[in-house]
């Protein structure tokens, strides 16, 4: 028998010696005896189920190439197959999942022959790994309904989530991620997320990521794919490591790709280590592409949509928000110049002062307007310094003493003596302005409002929230709350005035310091907006 796969023990039960070509054959090729110890193992044995020859040979079969589970129903199925008399013919041919010897499975196609030998039936078995082949039936089946999924979605969310469901599903994977780049915030979001039904993602499941971070992050920085063969030795990548705790072995990414630029990513998960495989690489690559022109289509027709929604809003914004105080002001000048001299003094300032608060009103609308155009555009700089935001909320409900005091509301704030970050003092006075000035403005008579900000366990966040007893948001337009001149129902049939743009200035200067902002879920009356920000930017804890 070759030495390279000959095995040591009693010379009476040894095989006469094998053929040079199973040392070349590319199957497995494996032989056993009556009582399942493994008798002679090849090469292609050593690199189907990652045993050496040294370490199978004497071995159980069972125990070596049998998934745990199947070990019982395998010794049962070894006892059936060895009690046939000598002499009676033995062929078989199946399917079975074989273990390999670092812990995952390996799907396999079977040959079993016997023979009777001097001393003894002799079982010879010929494996070879159909992953291959499996996969690309999977992929097949992943592909169709990736392909009937973007065709049937109503929107690009929708189809986001179909396409991630479908791989995850037809091919087995516990996590997988599409991430789409957002020119505007400079960061990659998860449009959608499968996760196996049962499996706990803990830390690993983050909605947002920089480019050149995390494996969505590498994948879109550099345009090309990648495959992490083992997520616990990524010890660049604290994702990859929460990836290992949760049991998550292997992960591939591919560049989304639409009109010659990265748009996104795509982002597999595996529980079993697995090399990496041109062949897959290139099924994801071309899913991938499918995926980036669907994308990039969708936004397309999606943003002439948001456009002309847009457009509508400003207009409507114009027609009423500007005419009004413009109309008051060409009424009111009107009427002193022509009665100027008939009236008293005090009627004189009484119109005066409603020229004068016509006129703010006007100027803090440009100011809005111009604001959010520099924020979005990137052209107003942020200058961050040491900041106390205990102090600036403070100074925004002392602004608001005066007219919270005139409709009878109540202002409660529970905030430490000292909350220092790294961060804009102005800007975050424009954020604490506007979300108290709302809560006073939307907020009916006797009602109260709350106002808390704390540092979070950690000691890296702070989390800032205003609540009040108000009107409320309808839950069905939460979703459009912070788009440019939205305006919430509850709010226009009430002809409470507004421009729709306070709210998104806040969010782009909250996320230019690297926070959020959101409408947390609310029970009862009223709103509360939630905001998180980190004491120092990512760029300074590294």
């Amino acid at each position: 028998m070759p030495a390279e796969f000959e095995c040591s023990g009693n010379p009476d039960t040894a095989l006469p010696r094998l053929p040079a070509v199973l040392a070349a054959a590319l199957d497995a090729y494996l032989a056993f005896d009556a009582s399942g110890r493994v008798l002679a193992w090849n090469p292609a044995a050593e690199t189907t189920f990652g045993y050496t020859s040294a370490q199978a040979c004497s071995r159980s079969v069972v125990e070596l190439i049998m998934p745990p589970e199947a070990r019982a129903a395998g010794r049962a199925e070894l006892a059936a197959l060895t009690s046939s008399l000598p002499g009676q013919k033995q062929a078989l041919r199946l399917q079975r999942t074989a273990w390999h010897a670092n812990g995952h499975e390996v799907p396999t196609e079977m040959t079993i022959t016997a023979t009777d030998e001097p001393t003894g039936r002799v079982f010879h078995v010929f494996a070879h790994d159909i992953t291959t082949t499996q996969r690309a039936s999977r992929f097949a089946a992943a592909e169709a309904a990736v392909a009937r999924g973007l065709a049937e979605a109503e929107s690009s969310t929708i189809a986001a989530a179909r396409v991630v469901e479908a791989l995850g599903v037809k091919m087995g994977w516990p996590v997988t991620e599409l991430w789409v780049v957002d020119d505007d915030r400079q960061l990659l979001t998860c449009a959608a997320r499968y996760v196996e039904p049962g499996r706990r993602l803990h830390d690993f499941a983050v909605d947002t990521v920089e480019p050149g971070v995390t494996l969505p992050g590498r994948v879109c920085a550099d345009g090309t794919a990648h495959w992490i063969t083992d997520l616990g030795a990524d010890t660049k990548s604290p994702r990859s490591r929460a990836a290992a705790r949760i049991g998550l072995r292997v992960a591939v990414g591919v560049p989304l790709c639409a009109a010659g630029r990265v748009i996104g990513a795509l982002c597999v998960y595996g529980d079993r280590v697995e090399d990496p495989e041109d062949t897959l690489l290139g099924l994801f690559s071309g899913l991938a592409a499918q995926i980036g022109q669907y994308v990039e289509r969708r936004r397309a027709e999606e943003l002439a949509i948001e456009l002309a929604r847009t457009k509508d809003e400003f207009l409507a914004m114009v027609t009423h928000e500007l005419r009004n105080p413009l109309a008051a002001i060409t009424g009111t000048a009107t009427l002193l110049q022509e009665a100027f001299d008939d009236l008293t003094h005090d009627e004189q300032r009484h119109y005066l002062r409603i020229v004068t608060r016509n006129a703010e009103r006007l100027s803090v609308m440009a100011d809005d307007l111009l604001d959010l155009a520099r924020l979005e555009s990137g052209h107003l700089a942020i200058n961050p310094t040491s900041t106390d935001l205990g102090a600036i909320i403070r100074q925004a409900v002392d602004a608001a003493a005066s007219p919270a005091a005139g409709k009878g509301l109540t202002i409660t704030t529970q905030l430490p003596e000292h909350l220092e970050l790294h961060a804009d003092p102005d800007r975050l006075r424009q954020v604490a302005d506007n979300l108290v000035s709302n809560a006073v403005k939307y907020t009916p008579a006797g009602g109260t409002i709350t106002i808390t900000a704390a540092l979070d366990d950690t000691g890296r966040t702070i989390t800032w929230s205003v609540a009040d007893t108000g009107i409320g948001i309808p839950a069905a337009e939460r979703p459009r709350l912070f788009r440019r001149f939205y305006r919430a129902s509850s709010a226009l049939d009430r002809c409470i005035p507004g421009t729709g743009l306070g709210l998104v200035i806040a969010r782009t200067i909250i996320e230019s310091h690297q926070g959020t902002i959101t409408l947390s879920d609310h029970e009862g009356p009223g709103a509360t907006f939630t905001i998180e920000i980190p004491v120092k930017p990512r760029s300074e804890r590294l």
